[in-house]
């Protein structure tokens, strides 16, 4: 009975509980609709909205009191309807082949001692501990944060950001020569490393180019970036950084007065500011606060790489371009179908030697605006 009932719950469970390794979807807050009627094949319908446009003047505003406003020229609010497929995803994959499934197999033996140790202490982490169920949870984990960066990476396909569009933004904002190569880099920008991702230059450019966009703030009133931890080595190391990070702010740094304190982020890590919590739960990263935007690390970001001449003298080579995604809220959705994620247990299980199990879930994914979104690159000098 715990087999059949209990333990698939138990362990479906740990696919919604929080992780600090796995920040992407926490960063993204993605638009979420869930239709427990909806199987794969079929679809859900994702809501786009659209800003009215140019606001006018005060004058042009202005009415008299003798002046009919009248419907004939009613606005309907309006929305684009993005409809997402459904498709079944399953969990692991082959380890020699990630397009080909696989099963996760705990030894019955194994179960029963973690089911004894459960009843004895109460201690539902003991229990995953025991059993390896932190494997289930990194595998899917980490494949729902790759397949919404995924997404977030699609915004790449609009071209060069710029004041109107979304797209990808290189350092000092070259246009691509090919679709896989980029104009080369001077001696001086080499010798200046000009081909890093930088503050002065980079930085306040993508972010001057979200605001030019009319892209919306998160809830905080921030932007956010999820970056590669190559991609922030190059920015921390840069002085624009490194002269706002020296200087935390009014007196010591307090966790829960953040307010006081902006850059003490900068310091204290992901975690400064996070002094209150649910006992028992961990502690998500928070993030750190830098010209307007908040910064999470990710070491789920795919590899990146262009050809590139970095004027060192040794012409054009392929280099590695490790990214980072700058965005605003309502860049990506999700649908869901069924009964959204869960484990399911297959009764061939060997005699009743093993218990043979897997992840299951229905979704369809998209992005929603590429325009809310600006693609980031830094470039390695290794070759």
């Amino acid at each position: 009975m715990f087999i059949d009932n209990d333990f698939p719950k138990l362990l479906g469970a740990e696919l919604y509980r929080p992780h600090p390794a796995y920040i992407v979807e926490m960063a993204v807050e993605p638009v979420v609709v869930h239709d427990f009627t909806k199987q794969p094949g079929q679809t859900v319908q994702l809501d786009r909205y659209r800003f009215f446009g140019a606001p006018g003047t005060k004058t042009s505003r202005e009415r008299t009191q003798d002046q009919t406003i009248g419907t004939a020229n009613s606005r309907s609010i309006v929305k684009d309807k993005v409809l997402v497929s459904l498709r079944e995803y399953t969990g692991p994959a082959d380890p020699n082949n990630t397009n080909l499934p696989s099963t996760f197999k705990i030894a019955r033996e194994t179960l029963m001692t973690a089911q004894r140790l459960l009843l004895d202490t109460g201690n539902l982490n003991m229990f995953h501990q025991s059993i390896g169920s932190l494997t289930l949870l990194d595998d899917y984990r980490r494949w729902r944060d790759r397949v919404f960066l995924d997404e977030l990476f699609k915004a790449e396909s609009r071209g060069k950001s710029s004041d109107t569009q979304g797209g990808y933004y290189y350092p000092e904002n070259p246009t691509k020569a090919t679709s896989t190569s980029l104009p080369a880099y001077t001696a001086a920008q080499y010798a200046s490393e000009r081909f890093k991702f930088n503050v002065k230059t980079d930085l306040l450019e993508v972010v001057k180019g979200l605001r030019k966009r009319n892209v919306p703030v998160f809830a905080d009133g921030y932007y956010r970036c999820i970056a590669d931890p190559s991609f922030m080595k190059d920015m921390r190391a840069d002085s624009g950084f490194r002269e706002v990070a020296r200087y935390p702010g009014m007196g010591q740094p307090n966790p829960l007065m953040g307010a006081q304190s902006p850059n003490s982020a900068v310091y204290g890590g992901g975690q400064f500011g996070q002094a209150q919590f649910v006992g028992g739960e961990p502690v998500m990263p928070s993030g750190f606060v830098f010209e307007g935007v908040r910064f999470f690390e990710s070491t789920n970001m795919p590899s990146k790489t262009i050809s590139v001449d970095i004027g060192d003298g040794n012409g054009a080579q392929t280099r590695d371009t490790p990214p980072a995604l700058f965005f605003g809220p309502q860049s990506v959705g999700v649908g869901i179908g069924g009964p959204n994620a869960q484990v399911l247990i297959n009764n061939n299980d060997d005699f009743s030697r093993f218990i043979i199990l897997i992840w299951q879930l229905y979704a369809g994914f998209a992005n929603l605006n590429k325009d809310f979104t600006t693609v980031g690159f830094t470039i390695t000098e290794a070759y």
